[in-house]
């Protein structure tokens, strides 16, 4: 029995110093889910269910080989410039947007502009009706 647990003792330390050393070894921005530092500790104090995560959630992911022979690696697809765009984009990414602004402030002040001259009317049309009576 105590062979057994000495057996699991030490699966459990490799597996915890494999899956440290892969996570202190990997680029900072190819780390998923967490920074690097939550990793450490969720790997130290969570064993072996920190290290098992670390595997499964946390390592970069690996090259794909295509059907045509050529490596594809996660994030080395469209540059952001020319990445395509889904759904609707952002009023301050679009340029119709941002032209169409100072048109349609020129013609809030106009509109504003109509509807004082027309209340002053109004007033005045009031006033003298007032003073008639």
């Amino acid at each position: 029995m105590i062979r057994l647990y000495s057996l699991f003792m030490l699966l459990d330390l490799a597996l915890l110093v494999i899956a440290l050393i892969d996570c202190l070894s990997a680029e900072e921005y190819a780390i998923r889910a967490l920074p690097r530092i939550a990793w450490v500790f969720i790997i130290l104090l969570f064993s072996p269910i920190g290290a098992i995560a670390w595997f499964v959630a946390g390592r970069p992911p690996r090259a794909v080989r295509m059907s045509n022979g050529e490596m594809w690696r996660p994030g080395s697809g469209f540059p952001e410039a020319e990445r395509p765009r889904k759904g609707p984009v952002a009023p301050d990414d679009d340029p119709e947007f941002l032209r169409n602004l100072a048109q349609n402030l020129k013609e809030d002040e106009s509109m504003m502009k109509r509807w004082e001259a027309d209340l002053r009317r109004r007033e005045d049309e009031l006033r003298k009706r007032d003073e008639q009576q």
